[in-house]
């Protein structure tokens, strides 16, 4: 019976370790590529680190520094490069364009070098935070967009400060404090 129960133990120990290694072959503390499938690892591989790339495609939680940064899945940390762009990302994307498919916490604006604008910031899904660009773009805001033209499809609480600030679903004046209009001029506001 003893000999069982010490079985046991050793089978579940082996299956939590070979479950453990499995885990932690499938993440990696650094990536290095010069395109998606030119790299030191496939794109299936989640990054837990640096990533520096001239076009680099990973999961990935930490610093991402390349011409083109790529990522998929639920990614966080700090891109910097030309173009980033992710499918849900929660960090910082400082680029000239920054595009998330989904949702985006966090803030969008330009490389840390200096420049802080943008070209374009967009965000298909919800936008948590800031937005800092020539033009931004919001399905959802919840924050603040500032830039040339902004526009947030719909407005949870967010302010945009710029020369056209759209949000569609405001009413023209009716409902002051809480909302300014459609479309305005230097500033809008949801709340």
């Amino acid at each position: 019976m003893k000999k069982t129960q010490a079985m046991k133990k050793i089978a579940a120990f082996l299956g939590v370790a070979l479950v453990t290694t499995v885990a932690m072959a499938e993440s990696e503390p650094i990536q290095l590529s010069l395109t998606p499938d030119i790299a030191l690892y496939d794109r299936s591989t989640m990054i837990n680190g640096l990533t520096l790339s001239i076009w680099g495609e990973n999961q990935q939680n930490g610093l991402a520094l390349g011409i083109i940064n790529g990522s998929f899945g639920q990614s966080a940390g700090l891109s910097v490069g030309v173009i980033n762009y992710a499918e849900n990302y929660k960090g910082v994307q400082g680029g000239l364009i920054n595009f998330t498919e989904k949702n985006c916490g966090g803030w969008q604006g330009g490389p840390l070098f200096g420049l802080l604008l943008s070209v374009v910031n967009y965000t298909g899904g919800t936008m948590e935070g800031f937005q800092c660009g020539l033009v931004n773009y919001a399905g959802t805001l919840t924050g603040l967009q500032f830039g040339v033209v902004n526009y947030a499809e719909i407005a949870d609480s967010g302010v945009q400060i710029g020369v056209l600030n759209i949000m569609p679903q405001n009413e023209c004046f009716t409902r002051l404090p809480d909302e300014l209009a459609p479309a305005m001029i230097l500033v809008n506001w949801r709340f």
